[in-house]
């Protein structure tokens, strides 16, 4: 394991230069203090867990300290915002520090948010607050335990920095990673731009870095953008099958990578609604829950069109009609499993349905049904989750399609079929009231909550003494939390 100053840089986005990013450095936060950390975040970079105890860490990621080898640098892109085109946005209260390499080979963008303002901050103060910075770190860290690519959250670094938001917060840092932080928005701003030159410059470094084996196909582009398309479809079923809500998925929100990252007002869903908005700015209900299957398509057509340079329009539709069958497939197989299903069958997907409108009409909670469907055997399950449902008729039919499924899919083994249904259905999720209710108590300086509740969920799908409350569904106060892009 390292130490700090023993990891290694190797800045490849900040060599594409000027034109790409802006050199700034970081502000330093007021007495600045670790809140929480993340053990396997720290372990993509070899560091020992017990740096994070020691001063020079905060003093790091709290922007008293920098790497030597790092270069801190913030970066321009544009995007769609809400379906309009914003020309400039930019790393406005973020900065890339460096990029470090562990010995495994893998490269980790250092994205330090809350670090100040930049060229890009556009009449903001470039700082983050306690309660956003905690949220990222929470949702960050519990998507990847569920198996939802994200960037991932080293650490949250809190302070006695005053800041302004509807109320007077204190400021804070979280540390994010990826191996890449370029988002659709980078195309987009090049070709709107009309810089042909930057934006073949920026193609060939996601190729290279993030997609060298797209190299050895006919039309190297194309097969990335295929690639991108695929991972999108990948992600968007997670998030559904799973119900995380982004919140914003805007075209600079979307990664080149296919992983979910900029968290702003994102919520799990508790009780299942398809229709559910979990930000209270979006008024029309654009990134509402059943709309980002959508709006992921549109998010792609949007990078398509920044890649008309490179590609023909054909190929791009041709590429772009892959991604709801992709989808639907992908989403199908996580429901499946979900079910306890091991094999396929053509009705399955009238089967989910019915399930999720009957789940709609009788606000079920939607984590804790399919756990608790795999609790015991399929008979005894359904006629236990009965009464959660107001229309008993319509459930008592949709259970006998659901054991007669059960039976014909060939495991009879309830050991083994409880076994496979817990891997899949998590007991913990990262429910907006458990939060709140950390985030209140880091607040008053209490970080114990945060700390505890980052355990539970690092571990989604075992059951974990001492963790009953993080199991419970919400009162009715926490089904109603308005969350914004106020951060």
């Amino acid at each position: 394991m390292k130490a700090l100053d023993e990891l290694t840089f190797d800045n490849r986005f900040a060599r594409l230069g000027d034109a790409f990013s802006t050199h700034v450095l970081p502000e330093p936060l007021d007495a600045p203090r670790i809140v929480v950390a993340s053990e396997a975040a720290m372990a993509l970079l070899d560091l020992d867990p017990a740096v994070a105890e020691t001063p020079v860490f905060a003093e790091l990621f709290g922007g008293h300290k920098l790497w030597a080898e790092a270069e801190p640098r913030a970066m321009v892109y544009s995007g769609h915002q809400f379906g309009g085109y914003t020309p400039q946005l930019g790393d406005g209260r973020g900065l890339l520090l460096g990029e470090v390499y562990n010995e495994a080979g893998e490269h980790w963008d250092l994205h330090l948010k809350g670090a100040g303002m930049t060229p890009y901050s556009r009449m903001g103060d470039g700082r983050a607050v306690l309660r956003s910075s905690i949220r990222e770190f929470l949702a960050s860290e519990a998507l990847h335990a569920l198996g939802i690519p994200s960037s991932r959250a080293l650490c949250v670094i809190g302070s006695d920095t005053p800041v302004w938001r509807e109320k007077q917060e204190r400021g804070a840092m979280v540390l994010r990673m990826a191996p890449s932080h370029i988002r659709f928005g980078h195309f987009e701003y090049f070709y709107y731009t009309k810089k042909p030159e930057q934006q073949a410059e920026l193609a060939e470094h996601v190729l290279n870095l993030h997609y060298p084996e797209c190299r050895e196909q006919p039309e190297p582009y194309l097969a990335m953008f295929r690639e991108i398309v695929e991972r999108n479809a990948e992600l968007i079923a997670k998030w559904q099958a799973y119900g995380f809500c982004h919140g914003v998925m805007n075209t600079d929100n979307m990664s080149i990578l296919g992983i979910t990252f900029d968290f702003g007002p994102f919520a799990f869903l508790d009780d299942f609604d398809a229709h559910f908005i979990c930000n209270h700015s979006d008024h029309e209900g654009r990134y509402s829950f059943s709309n980002q299957v959508p709006i992921g398509q549109w998010n792609l057509s949007a990078l398509a069109q920044a890649l008309t340079p490179f590609i023909s329009v054909d190929a791009l539709k041709e590429a772009l009609g892959l991604y709801l069958p992709l989808y639907q497939a992908n989403y199908l197989d996580l429901m499946r499993r979900r079910l306890g299903l091991t094999t396929a069958e053509d009705d399955d997907q009238a089967l989910v349905e019915r399930l999720l409108k009957l789940m709609q009409n009788s606000g079920v909670d939607y984590t804790l049904f399919f756990r608790r469907l795999g609790d015991e055997p399929a008979a005894l399950a359904v006629t236990r989750l009965r009464d959660d449902f107001v229309d008993p008729a319509g459930f008592d039919a949709w259970a006998e399609q659901y054991k007669a499924r059960v039976a014909r899919d060939g495991d009879y083994s309830e050991e083994r079929r409880r076994a496979r249904m817990h891997a899949v259905n998590p007991l913990y999720i990262l429910r907006n009231y458990l939060a709140q209710n950390a985030i209140a108590a880091a607040e008053s300086g209490d970080y114990s909550e945060v700390r505890q509740l980052h355990e539970a969920l690092s571990k989604p799908f075992e059951e974990q003494a001492g963790m009953e409350r993080y199991a419970q569904r919400p009162p009715d106060w926490g089904k109603h939390l308005e969350i914004s892009c106020s951060s």
